[in-house]
């Protein structure tokens, strides 16, 4: 429930606070629900495959961000209200693109997200990049409190520069239900979304 970034200004805390209802009880589940949605639908996604999260209040005075932004961002507004939460890694199931219908963001890359602890439910995840409630189509690699611990890769090299010849990370999220006559859909993956 640490918050991890300082917010002088408290503008991570009003932000957060719109989504208290000003009379009567607040339900939780609608709060964080509308919390995601407002990420979804107000803040412009940039990929950016390198570099550390934003803070989350650059992220709200930009309006805009990668998914590990937009997790951040959730995950400090909610621990300013006194929940839990924690930084996801992993992979989004994104189907075969239908024009008619809008893809997942995140797909073919590492995705991030958050997870809240709800006192009647437990650890409920939240994807405020896609505006996706519970963990529908998420594939959780790295769970942590801080997203400086959930490195999605890792490694070291040794030996001369010469020798080194790349590296390639291939991700193939399918469902039991698709045909499996069908050619795997390969997508390179970055190093961090």
């Amino acid at each position: 429930m640490t918050r991890q970034y300082p917010d002088a200004d408290g503008l991570v805390d009003d932000w957060a606070r719109r989504f208290v209802r000003t009379s009567g009880k607040t339900s939780l589940q609608a709060l964080l629900s509308e919390m995601t949605q407002a990420i979804h639908t107000d803040f412009k996604y940039g990929t950016r495959l390198h570099g550390a999260a934003q803070s989350p209040v650059e992220t709200l005075e930009r309006r805009g961000g990668s998914c590990r932004d937009f997790a951040v961002l959730m995950m400090e507004a909610v621990r300013s209200l006194g929940l839990a939460a924690r930084f996801v890694s992993g992979y989004i199931y994104t189907p075969a693109v239908d024009p008619a219908r809008p893809g997942r963001v995140g797909g073919g890359h590492t995705h991030a997200w958050v997870r809240v602890y709800l006192p009647a439910c437990g650890w409920v995840e939240f994807d405020p990049t896609n505006g996706i409630v519970g963990n529908a189509d998420l594939v959780r690699v790295a769970v942590a409190r801080d997203p400086r611990q959930a490195l999605p890769l890792w490694g070291s090299w040794s030996g001369a520069p010469a020798d080194y010849l790349g590296m390639d990370v291939e991700v193939d999220v399918r469902t039991e239900s698709e045909d499996t006559d069908q050619a795997p859909v390969r997508r390179s993956v970055g190093m961090a979304n």
